[in-house]
Formats: structure tokens, C-alpha cells, sequence
């Protein structure tokens, strides 16, 4: 079941800006790995394929251990994970309703997202209304509502191309 609204951007931008002050990803290389499902796994590895050479004027720089369902650009480093699990927070009904601080709905460029924030006062954002969860967490140095919506921007046709619109797998 999917409780997300269509958001048009002007009024994710303000969302945008509260959501990223204070983004932060660990600052060493190795990321956990997604286990995707048989369904999954396939869409996962097409996005891959289509990622862009950079993000935000960053280029590619993959973190260990390398594998097709996570990318990196920068250092630190944007962290991309596809074939995540499916975050509890996206069938939550009070995000829906906006009544969450700690989750925000938006989209760009027609890719939807779930931001949430984390224990750490980190903020991550996965995507909705696809047929697997796509995850990215910014570094501290984006923290400005321009940085951040220059890194969905960038990787929103990738996004687009590779991962239908639908119903993920609960699983990832």
C-alpha cells in the first residue's frame, strides 16, 4: 500500500532544505552491501549500468566492497545502495500525513523520495513508487538545499531509466 502524495517540487524544496542540514555519511570507504532479491537483483544491476560518470561535479569512486548494488562519487563520498530492504517509515502513516519531523516525502525530476532522518541527526533519502528501493546518503559537505537537490538531479535519470514505477519487493 502506498500512502505517498504527489508533491509538486516547490513545495519539496522547503522540505529539502530542513531534511539535508546536517547530511553526513561515514567518512571510510566500505559500505554494507544489499542482498537484493531474485526480482530485484536484475534492476539493481541495469542501474548500475546507467549511473552517471559523476554527481554533483563528483566523479565515480565506488566504496569496498565493490559490487553492482552500491556506486560512490566523491570523497567523502555520495553513497548510492540499490536492493535495500523496504524502510518502515515508507508505509507509515503519519509521514504521509506529514506529521513525521523525521521523515519528509518530495520528489525530483519525477523520481519520488523518503527522507529520513537517522539517530545520528543524518538525513538519507530512498525511493518510492519503484520497483526497488534505491538509497543515497550525502556527505556532510552537502548540506545546502542547492547541493542536495543537484545530487537527486544527477541522479534521477539513472533512476528513471533502470528502475520502473510500481511496487517494490517489501524485501528490497
Amino acid at each position: 500500500m502506498n500512502f505517498f502524495r504527489h508533491r509538486p517540487l516547490a513545495l519539496f524544496a522547503p522540505a529539502l532544505l530542513v531534511a539535508v542540514a546536517g547530511c553526513s555519511t561515514a567518512d571510510d570507504s566500505t559500505v554494507a552491501v544489499p542482498t537484493p532479491d531474485a526480482r530485484t537483483a536484475p534492476l539493481c544491476q541495469d542501474l548500475d549500468k546507467v549511473l552517471p560518470r559523476k554527481v554533483d561535479g563528483q566523479p565515480r569512486a565506488d566504496p569496498e566492497p565493490r559490487s553492482a548494488y552500491t556506486a560512490g562519487w566523491g570523497s567523502p563520498a555520495i553513497i548510492l545502495r540499490c536492493g535495500i530492504v523496504r524502510p518502515p517509515k515508507m508505509v507509515d502513516a503519519k509521514v504521509a500525513l506529514g506529521e513525521d519531523p523525521n521523515a519528509i516525502a518530495g520528489g525530483v525530476n519525477g523520481v519520488e523520495w523518503l527522507m529520513e532522518k537517522q539517530g545520528d541527526g543524518t538525513w538519507r533519502f530512498t525511493t518510492s513508487n519503484r520497483r526497488a528501493y534505491v538509497q543515497v546518503t550525502l556527505p556532510k559537505r552537502l548540506s545546502g538545499p542547492d547541493d542536495s537537490a543537484q545530487v537527486m538531479t544527477d541522479l534521477a535519470p539513472a533512476v528513471k531509466k533502470a528502475i520502473p514505477k510500481g511496487i517494490a519487493s517489501m524485501r528490497g
